[in-house]
């Protein structure tokens, strides 16, 4: 078993009852209620409660983002996994994970993953989301499109890491006449790829295929069992699809928190 440390990074600074007299703090929530000297001061711990983690002997450190809610204002998972390669020694940077559906330049995103694995010192994990509904409106992006879009975005960050350049690109959803990022992942052919998700059976077969780490998030404790039998089950027919891909892994995450000190242990 790895253990992981992850945090939202919220801001807090607000009073209960603000928060409750709108119907919800994602999207809704008036950004007159942020704190500027509280967040930079929230993020300065942050960091630290991270540093502190890899000191101690976590396996990993797991990085997200959202936006548009004080519920987690670490608004750039690259942005954070670069600072922690930096300011870190030993333990892996878990992007869990960029948001391939609303990016709509995956060439940069390409080259960002690259460039925090490369000061790293080829520490990341990277993980690609489908993302939720709130991201989808923040974003002003079309729900439609949502499953081919992070498909193609995959496809092509991929081939920025294991294709030289330079080299043009004309899929549906993006276009570029010049590809050739000078940005290129430390750990060959790229980091490994994880793959979070809510156990949909297309999502885990999808990993498996490709020999990706499929993590159902927040189910019960069946669903990690069935999510793994489908995603090997699909690692069996790599061939059949033209690809060779090891057995994949599955995992689950499952949260622990303490009110208090002397509850921490339980």
């Amino acid at each position: 078993m790895k253990l992981y440390y992850f945090s939202e990074m919220p801001h807090h600074k607000y009073r209960d009852e603000d928060g409750a007299s709108y119907p919800s703090l994602r999207l809704a929530f008036p950004n007159r209620f942020f704190d500027r000297a509280k967040a930079a001061s929230n993020y300065q711990r942050y960091l630290t409660e991270y540093e502190l983690a890899d000191r101690v002997g976590f396996d990993g450190l797991m990085i997200n983002e959202h936006h548009s809610t004080p519920s987690c204002v670490n608004v750039g998972a690259n942005m954070t996994a670069a600072v922690l390669g930096r300011t870190t020694t030993r333990a892996k940077l878990l992007i869990l994970g960029n948001i391939l559906p609303i990016e709509d330049n995956p060439v940069r995103m390409a080259e960002q993953i690259a460039m925090a694995d490369l000061i790293s010192g080829g520490r990341v994990l990277s993980g690609f989301v489908r993302g939720v509904g709130v991201e989808t409106w923040w974003a002003n992006a079309n729900p439609v499109h949502n499953r081919e879009r992070f498909e193609e975005c995959h496809d092509l960050i991929m081939k920025c890491w294991t294709e030289p350049g330079p080299f043009r690109w004309e899929g549906r959803h993006y276009h570029f006449r010049h590809v050739n990022p000078w940005c290129l992942p430390l750990q060959k052919p790229h980091p490994p790829i994880w793959i979070p998700g809510t156990a949909s059976p297309e999502t885990a077969v999808w990993a498996g295929q490709r020999g990706y780490t499929y993590v159902p998030f927040l189910v019960p404790f069946d669903i990690p069992t069935r999510a793994r039998r489908r995603s090997r089950r699909a690692a069996t027919s790599c061939g059949a699809w033209g690809r060779r891909c090891g057995a994949p892994s599955t995992g689950s995450t499952r949260w622990a928190c303490a009110r208090a000190r002397a509850s921490s242990s339980r």
